[in-house]
Formats: structure tokens, sequence, C-alpha cells
């Protein structure tokens, strides 16, 4: 899933020069990087799990406690971002998110692998400060093409964390992974603690009034809280599939970690939802987009269960391409939404949006492995393909209710 987040006036710096190509650069390999070590086990649950002595039923927990993590930084660490002068705390982070994956490369059972997989995600949440920070140091003219060469970079970190991670692994084994990308993340802490220029936030509020005001947010914003429901069930069904998708390519296809490589890549075509949904939101197009992405999202559960029943793996990808592409065309119609509510609160906003589906994430990813288990795919698929469904008929209710509104207003 793309990660999009945009900068809260608190820490906007007064500058008219736009940052040099190198800065960009480093952010946005820094912000791809980072947000790849929340990725790198979803492809490699059927091989970790086993080796650290985990049950079957409860192997995808190694994803569920790496999502988690990650909201549970959005929720507490992001919000920092608006009070703590900005390169010494996203070194930080990162370097706290080098140990955590030096942590996993070295777990000796379960319970320490498990422990790794909830910093990594805590710690990879510094990928919500970078954006907003290279943001504030760019003009406003400029500041949506900067912020785009970034999230570029973010992207491209996403879609190539699974396909890179099974091909290692078949390479050098799973502890390679996250040996490799603790040496690399502990350069990079360094490198942005050196190169990072200093942004220090004005706001007066304290931590804690800022927990409170976000969460507050749902309260007094129901398109938030709207988008967040579509998102949370769309990304549910993501996770679920994507943790689910190895273990059945691995046991009942009999891949290898290098067969699961090529099979995330495929599903990786996916992401030109991005352009196609941004125009289309730009447009005024993003509740009847909305509808079409949550139906893909259905209808690629469809083709999956019958993709499997075949023995298809053509049909699997396929649905895996079309998954990836209504989850990630729905954010965007989501975040398109709630960015149009307050300027002066998108952060905090896009911090309450993105903790709930990423919780969503969570859920799906800890009944994958024991759906596989309990009802093969076919569980799978009817589970994820009921998610969208619940989101859309959720949907539904809303515009019948704002067409009523409109009508008696």
């Amino acid at each position: 899933m793309s990660e999009c987040i945009t900068a809260s006036p608190a820490a906007v710096a007064k500058t008219d020069a736009a940052p040099s190509s190198a800065l960009t650069t480093l952010f946005a390999v820094a912000t791809g990087a980072v947000v790849a070590n929340i990725y790198y086990v979803q492809p490699l649950v059927g091989t970790i799990a086993p080796d650290i002595g985990l049950p079957a039923q409860v192997a995808s927990l190694l994803v569920t406690l790496t999502q988690l993590g990650y909201a549970a930084g959005l929720l507490l660490l992001v919000p920092l971002g608006d009070l703590l002068e900005n390169r010494k705390l996203i070194a930080r982070m990162v370097g706290a998110s080098a140990i955590a994956l030096g942590l996993a490369a070295i777990a000796w059972n379960g319970t320490s692998f498990l422990a790794a997989s909830l910093l990594i995600g805590v710690s990879s949440a510094a990928v919500q400060i970078m954006v907003p920070m290279i943001a504030s140091l760019t003009p406003d003219a400029i500041r949506g093409r900067v912020v785009g060469n970034v999230m570029a970079g973010l992207l491209l970190g996403i879609l190539l964390a699974r396909p890179m991670a099974s091909f290692v692994a078949w390479l050098a084994g799973w502890r390679a992974v996250f040996g490799i990308s603790a040496a690399g993340i502990a350069l990079l802490a360094v490198l942005l603690r050196l190169k990072l220029p200093r942004v220090t936030p004005k706001l007066d509020h304290r931590y804690g009034e800022l927990i409170v005001s976000m969460l507050g947010l749902y309260r007094t914003e129901p398109t938030l809280r709207r988008r967040a429901a579509y998102q949370t069930c769309a990304f549910a069904a993501f996770t679920l599939y994507w943790t689910a998708a190895p273990l059945l390519l691995l046991h009942e296809f009999h891949y290898t970690q290098f067969g699961i490589a090529i099979f995330a890549l495929v599903g990786a075509a996916g992401a030109a939802a991005a352009p196609i949904a941004g125009r289309l939101a730009d447009a005024g197009y993003g509740r009847p987009g909305t509808a079409t992405a949550l139906a893909l999202i259905a209808l690629s559960f469809l083709i999956s269960g019958y993709g499997a029943a075949i023995h298809s793996v053509v049909l699997l990808a396929g649905a895996g391409v079309l998954l990836d592409f209504g989850v990630q065309a729905n954010n965007l119609f989501g975040q398109r939404a709630i960015y149009a509510l307050a300027p002066e609160r998108r952060a905090r906003l896009n911090g309450a949006y993105m903790t709930a589906f990423f919780l969503g994430g969570a859920a799906g990813s800890a009944v994958a492995s024991d759906l596989l288990i309990r009802g093969g795919w076919t569980l799978v698929a009817i589970v994820g393909g009921v998610l969208p469904l619940l989101a859309l008929t959720y949907f539904g209710i809303n515009e019948v209710r704002r067409a009523a509104a409109r009508h008696h207003g």
C-alpha cells in the first residue's frame, strides 16, 4: 500500500529555496528502505515459523505483530514530529529499526522474533515523519512535485520488499533478509543524522493533547470515520491475501522462495492504480471510484477462489494484481477526501486514518494462516470477499443518507 502524509502547518519551515536533488533523493531512498521493513516478513511466514518453533495455526502472527507495531508507532510516535526536532527524531527511530532488524536476524524462538517484529513496526513509522519534513522544506509552488518524487521512492520500497525478501531467502536463508537490512538501515541512520537539515516545530501543544486531539477527530469528522472504515476493510483483505498466498504457494503448489518472489513481483503491477485514481479523484469521481475499487477487491477474491480450485497460478496472480489495484485506489480516494477537511489538521487526520486501517491489516494477517488450515483457500476467499462487501454496504448506506439529506435540504 502507498503511504502519503501532508505536512502539518506547525512544522512548515519558512523557505523559498527548494531542497537539492541530492536531499530529495536521500529522502526517497530512506522512506523506501524503511517502509520495506514492514513487508519483508509477509512472503516468508511459511519458512520462518517452523524454523523458530511457531505452530502453523499462529504463523501469521509474524505479520500481525509488525502491523500492530506500525499502528502503535503512527499513534504514539508520529505526533512527536510536531513537537521535537525532526532530524534527531528520525535518526533515532531509524537506528532503533536497525536494532530491531538485527534482533529478528538472530531470533532464537518465536517469542524473540515476535518481539522484534513489533519493534520493527513501531520504528518504521519514521517514514510518516520524513515525508512531512521534506514537504516543510519545500516552497508551495513545487511542493507537490518534490513530495511526489519522495513518494515514488516510498512506493518502490513497498513494491519491491516482498519479491526481494523471497529472492534473498532463496539464495541465503530468511535470516539473511533481516541481517542485510539491519546493516543497511544502520548506515542509513548515520547518513540521515549527518545530512538532514534541522527542522524544529513551533507547535505549543503538549504530547498528550496531540494524541487526544487526533483520536477526537473520529468524533468530529464523519468523512474520516467513513473513509477509515472503507480502507480498514480493504486493507484487512489485502493483508489476508498476501499473508495466505505465500503459504498456499509453498505448501500446495510446492513453490520455492524464488517462485514466490516472481509471484509477488507480478502482483506489484497493481500499483498502476495510483496515477489513475489520483486523476479520477481530482476530476470529482471519488465516490463512484470508491464503489468501483471496493467491488474490484471483492471480485479479486472470487477470481482467486476459482484459481485455487483449478490450481491456476495465473488466476491467483491476476487476482493479486486486481486486489492491489483496488486497495491502492481506495486508499487514494480516502486520502483525497480527508485532506480536504482541514488543512491545519492534516497530519493528525492522516495519523488517525492510517492507524485505523493498519489495525485492520493486523486483523487480516492474524487470521490468515488459521483460515487456510481450517478451510483451505476457499475459506480465505470467502472471508476476503466479505470484507470489501461490508465496506461497500456501508458506502451504500452513506450514499442513501447523503441523497436524503440533499432532498430534505
